[in-house]
């Protein structure tokens, strides 16, 4: 048996420590960034769709999508930020459905699946996950974490506000992971939400009467 769980934040939220930790505890993780990235590739679908789309501008001398590039075209106003999603994340999302399928069928056991993906409640994720994952800290924090990354804090400031309102995301949430404090603090909340994800997989073996 699998229980699948969605993983969402905003940028520089701290979704990705989290999954790591997901991960150490014995879950299955998906990485929708790392899907993209091998989506984007020469000769898979979602490289085709984006030179059909944008034209061959977008590429590198070899060939590659330069995702600068495509960020220039494809990510210069909302619409066109929801433009891209809207051919990108159905790709996503069926290779999330397949790397799940192949998962559960290779399961000896019961396993808990993360995806861990920064949209995935814009895209639907509410119904495709038997519980969604919040991880949640303050804005100032978000950029203070992605300016240490070395993102410009004006370019920081608006990925936030053209991602989903705090408040929005949190009221989809199962469970939230607090990340503002010390790792310690986001360690032992992940440990709890794994805790009540593995109550949550008991009770889906268990037949209803």
């Amino acid at each position: 048996m699998i229980l699948r769980a969605g993983l969402t934040g905003g940028i520089a939220s701290g979704k990705s420590t989290v999954a790591r930790m997901f991960a150490a505890l014995g879950c299955v993780t998906i990485d929708a960034d790392q899907i993209v990235t091998q989506l984007y590739q020469p000769g898979r679908a979602g490289h085709e769709a984006l030179v059909r789309t944008y034209g061959e501008s977008i590429l590198t001398p070899d060939g590659a999508i330069d995702r600068r590039k495509l960020a220039d075209v494809a990510l210069a106003t909302d619409a066109d930020a929801k433009k891209l999603n809207a051919l990108i994340h159905p790709l996503v999302i069926e290779e999330q459905a397949r790397l799940i399928a192949a998962e559960e069928e290779a399961a000896g056991g019961d396993r808990i699946v993360i995806v861990e993906a920064t949209l995935l409640i814009e895209s639907g994720g509410k119904g495709r996950y038997d519980r969604i994952i919040v991880v949640d800290t303050y804005p100032e924090t978000q950029v203070a974490r992605a300016v240490a990354r070395g993102m410009m804090r004006e370019e920081a400031e608006r990925r936030i506000a053209r991602q989903m309102p705090r408040e929005e995301r949190l009221r989809y949430a199962d469970y939230v992971i607090d990340s503002s404090g010390a790792m310690s603090g986001t360690e032992a909340a992940t440990v709890r939400v794994y805790e009540a994800l593995r109550r949550d997989l008991a009770a889906k073996k268990t037949p209803a009467t």
